[in-house]
């Protein structure tokens, strides 16, 4: 009997190989991640400069700092 839909993709995801071309999609999509943060974490003020931060600390930090940013251009 025929294998439905669903079966097939799961027989497919099992392979050896769909998974390691899956794992290594993750890791360039991890590492695209991170070095965005990077990126952002360069632009953002901070004391000492090199102080290491969380991913949710940059995104706290970069609010305030936009925020920060959008107040002296009002002023």
């Amino acid at each position: 009997q025929p294998l439905t839909r669903e079966e097939r993709r799961r027989r497919r995801r099992a392979t050896a190989r769909y998974r390691s071309a899956h794992a290594s999609r993750e890791r360039v999509r991890v590492e695209a991640f991170n070095a965005a943060f990077a990126q952002l974490r360069r632009l953002l003020p901070t004391l000492p400069p090199d102080k290491k931060l969380s991913k949710i600390e940059i995104l706290r930090l970069a609010i305030c700092y936009i925020s920060y940013l959008n107040h002296v251009l009002d002023v």
